[in-house]
């Protein structure tokens, strides 16, 4: 199951690369289910993989003009502080069971993966439905700082909670919202989301253990993949590829849900 788990962390770097958004919503699954690791632990690793895949693919993007400094701070400040908040303060306290229904225990481990599962699904819809639309804005930006806020907190709770980028939540909001272009969106949208993962596993520093060697090792396998993906981005169809992948993580998603939903109702 470990080698299995190794080529998928390659597969979401490489998806990463290729539709900028998306693999890391994949991460947690792969930590929980291929690695056994524990889900909120599993968030605290997925940050530091998301981050640090997605602080290199924003470099390149970078290079290229294509993140927008001034909105990525924007959001990624605003971002940030929901994302620490929430790390520092929320996850130490939270319960490990919010009570028991027959025999079962309504745990936090469950609900998390539960809720990650649902967020999974969420982000299948709108890559899905954002596939089959024209990216026809040409705007560089918006000044409209009020009407991000919002959005960047709602990210931030998302990173804080679930250890996933927001990408494809950041994406659809800079383009259709904020009216930005789509390259810069993408590029912007992976600075945003560096800082917001790096910045959550910074926090967890203080009280969690970290396996080095292995978070450094699929770290490693994200980072080439992401490489990789980054090289073959011109020669695949995107909005086609972004289809297929949603329809995969909505597959995903709803698999993850009977799983635990089937296991939780079999102890009851």
């Amino acid at each position: 199951m470990e080698l299995i788990g190794y080529c998928a962390c390659a597969l979401i770097g490489i998806s990463l690369g290729l539709i900028g958004a998306g693999g890391s919503i994949l991460m947690v699954p792969v930590l929980v289910f291929l690695f056994r690791m524990p889900p909120v632990l599993a968030t605290s690793y997925s940050l530091f993989v998301v981050g640090i895949t997605s602080f290199f693919a924003a470099t390149g993007k970078f290079r290229k003009g294509d993140v927008l400094v001034g909105s990525a701070l924007t959001f990624g400040l605003t971002s940030m502080v929901a994302v620490v908040a929430i790390r520092q303060f929320v996850i130490p306290i939270m319960p490990k069971s919010f009570g028991h229904l027959g025999h079962a225990t309504l745990s936090y481990d469950l609900l998390s993966i539960v809720l990650f599962a649902c967020l999974m699904i969420l982000a299948a819809i709108v890559m899905i439905n954002k596939s089959g639309k024209t990216d026809c804005v040409t705007m560089e930006g918006s000044s409209s700082f009020m009407l991000s806020i919002p959005y960047a907190l709602l990210i931030g709770t998302v990173t804080g909670f679930l250890g996933a980028g927001g990408g494809f939540i950041l994406i659809p909001v800079m383009t259709l919202m904020l009216g930005m272009d789509i390259k810069k969106a993408v590029g912007t949208s992976l600075a945003v989301v560096a800082l917001n993962s790096l910045s959550g596993f910074a926090n967890d520093l203080n009280h969690v253990d970290i396996n080095w060697k292995f978070l450094l090792v699929i770290s490693a396998m994200a980072l080439l993949g992401s490489i990789a993906g980054a090289r073959i981005a011109d020669r695949v169809n995107s909005k086609k590829l972004k289809a297929g992948f949603g329809w995969f993580i909505l597959m995903l998603g709803i698999l993850i849900i009977t799983r635990e939903c089937y296991s939780f109702f079999q102890i009851v």
